[in-house]
């Protein structure tokens, strides 16, 4: 990424000096406070926009091996430079583009070919692997395959705040079942008109005509809806739908209905039927799968 008055896209030269650089300070503050530094790190020159792709995406560019080698080769010039060739064996991982995106509504799923010789390239360096960025929504196969080719540093982050949503979501539509209108937290309207009233971290993400947007607010994948979880309107409507579903247990059947997998534990003893823990629970279940992934069970 690059800085406000920073040319796009950034040399590997330009990026691999400010690593450096900021290695430099890392180590000495760590030499400082602590008396020795054994942290770790990752490069790369190959970080995307946070949030998944702002336009419809069909296909993806993955990370070339001589690009890998070049931006390898970059960092170790620049890290010579500032005299850190001591920690070039804690850079543990290079970031790249193993072909795995998405955007609004698609997922550019993992290939494992397209991305196989760049898989084998990181085998000639002992003590290497790389991070995959946006691995957001792949599936548990893509994920364990990416591990597997070495992308063994998957970084996720809208699919749990994704996963957040929809279990708000879930739980605001059972409110809605359950509780009188004028009683309801109207958590879902509340989270609109915010950010209707303040647009800044979606309206320019999300286009098309007035419904596409609104759908877009609600649903993307790129789930800009988590920027405004902590505003206080809409943090309070959170706390009275959870005081509302908190008053008497939630009937199964409207777990089954809107939370099914929930509802599998929760009758299976699993799991307490609160609105806490169904919330939970539901984040948990994106995070099982790279869990599983990771650790190949």
């Amino acid at each position: 990424m690059s800085c406000q008055d920073d040319p796009i896209p950034l040399t590997d030269d330009i990026v691999a000096e400010r690593a450096a650089r900021l290695a430099k300070v890392a180590e000495e503050t760590c030499l400082e406070h602590f008396g020795e530094a054994d942290l770790e790190y990752v490069i790369g020159t190959e970080v995307p926009v946070p949030g998944g792709a702002h336009e419809t995406l069909s296909e993806l560019a993955v990370t070339t091996p001589d690009a890998a080698r070049a931006t390898l080769e970059a960092h170790r010039h620049a890290f010579e430079k500032q005299g850190l060739n001591a920690i070039w064996p804690r850079i543990i991982a290079l970031v790249v583009q193993p072909g795995v995106e998405f955007d609004h509504t698609n997922v550019i799923d993992y290939q494992p070919a397209k991305a196989s010789a760049l898989s084998q390239m990181v085998e000639n360096y002992e003590t290497l692997i790389f991070e995959a960025h946006s691995t957001d929504y792949q599936t548990p196969q893509s994920l364990r395959q990416l591990v597997i080719d070495h992308f063994a540093i998957l970084k996720v982050g809208p699919a749990l705040t994704f996963a957040l949503r929809e279990a708000l979501f879930s739980l605001a539509a059972i409110e809605e079942e359950l509780v009188p209108a004028k009683a309801c937290s109207g958590l879902r309207q509340v989270l609109e008109d915010v950010m209707l009233d303040r647009p800044e971290y979606w309206q320019s993400h999300y286009h098309g005509d007035g419904n596409a947007r609104r759908l877009a607010r609600g649903y993307s994948y790129s789930d800009r809806v988590r920027y405004y979880w902590p505003d206080s309107q809409i943090d309070d409507a959170f706390a009275h739908l959870v005081r509302n579903l908190a008053d008497s247990p939630i009937p199964l059947p409207l777990i089954s209905q809107y939370l099914p997998l929930q509802y599998v534990k929760v009758r299976s003893g699993e799991l307490q039927p609160t609105p806490r823990e169904l919330i939970i629970n539901h984040i948990q279940d994106i995070l099982a799968q790279y869990y599983t992934a990771c650790e190949g069970q």
